[in-house]
């Protein structure tokens, strides 16, 4: 073989890989959909979005993100999903099992990520299995079969004296995320031999209510943090600093914003994780083959300025336990 054909022929090996690896990492825009009950870019957002731009992409060069929040109205979340599907995304991430449901029956082709599915989405029938998800949906859930009965017994330590204990919810849906926290507290209270009592409300309007009367009986309160009761925050606080009720919350982000406690999942390591997912689908993954994944970190935060605002105390071998103290 002459040195002249050997040339050409290295010349032609590097063309093929050159094209090879632009076809992997092609100059594209992707564009993802973002559906979510809530009313603005929160910490789960935030950590999406970051780990999206560590992974590679970031907004107004190679990814546009449409934020679609539905303020706590789940009504809007079919008009959002079909919304996202006319700006032709590439892919949708849900915050939430009732956002993932809206998603998939707006499209069963276009992959959809849960970041936090709070029902299992087996039994919402979103997918096949956890394994083998086996359709267009995939992603991260946010509960755990052990949740309900570690708030539980984290609100007894840090009140002793407890005897009752209320849970507020705001369902909107039936078998919902907020019927599902309430059925597994309740299961948990049984097993624990701590009574509990169910308060439901329908808005906001009703929440001053709700409190006055989980006051009359109960010495300490759960709050399912769900949808619409993270948004209606401000006067959730309030409420809890009015009636000086030592309360636990399934969502971290009351606490943030000055609540007193809560465990729950690490929500923004699955938002990152969701990110991880969408970026697997826009390499080549289907939704079907990769597994829906189950939280494997918790937090448990406690905010010693509003433990300061109703005049408790944090036992010392709670205080240890958390993951975060706010002071």
């Amino acid at each position: 073989m002459t040195t002249k054909v050997i040339i050409c022929l290295f010349a032609v090996t590097l063309l093929s890989s050159a094209t090879f690896v632009e076809a992997q990492q092609p100059n594209q825009r992707y564009r993802v959909g973002y559906l979510s009950p809530r009313n603005e870019i929160a910490r789960n957002e935030d950590a999406f979005r970051k780990r999206m731009h560590e992974l590679g992409y970031v907004e107004g060069t190679n990814l546009v993100i449409d934020w679609r929040f539905a303020n706590g109205k789940s009504s809007l979340f079919q008009k959002f999903a079909t919304d996202l599907i006319g700006q032709n995304v590439n892919t949708i991430v849900c915050q939430g099992i009732e956002a993932a449901a809206a998603a998939k029956k707006a499209s069963t082709s276009i992959p959809i990520i849960m970041s936090n599915a709070d029902v299992g989405p087996v039994e919402a029938g979103l997918v096949t299995s956890l394994a083998r998800p086996g359709g267009n949906v995939t992603g991260f859930t946010s509960i755990s079969s052990d949740l309900a009965g570690k708030r539980l017994e984290l609100l007894k330590e840090t009140v002793p004296k407890v005897s009752y204990v209320a849970i507020l919810s705001r369902p909107r849906i039936v078998g919902g995320a907020a019927e599902s926290h309430v059925k597994e507290t309740e299961v948990a209270a049984r097993a624990l031999g701590i009574p509990l009592r169910s308060i439901e409300v329908r808005g906001p309007e009703e929440l001053e209510t709700a409190f006055r009367s989980a006051r009359k009986n109960a010495q300490a309160l759960i709050i399912v943090a769900t949808g619409g009761m993270v948004n209606d925050k401000s006067r959730i606080l309030d409420l809890a600093i009015n009636t000086r009720l030592p309360i636990m919350y399934t969502n971290p982000e009351l606490v943030l914003a000055g609540g007193l406690m809560s465990y729950a999942a690490d929500l923004p390591a699955l938002a990152r994780g969701a990110a991880e997912y969408v970026d697997r689908i826009f390499k080549g993954s289907k939704p079907a083959d990769l597994p829906v994944q189950q939280p494997t970190k918790f937090e448990f935060i406690i905010n010693l300025k509003a433990a300061k605002q109703i005049g408790l105390t944090i036992p010392p071998n709670v205080l240890v336990r958390a993951d975060k103290v706010i002071k």
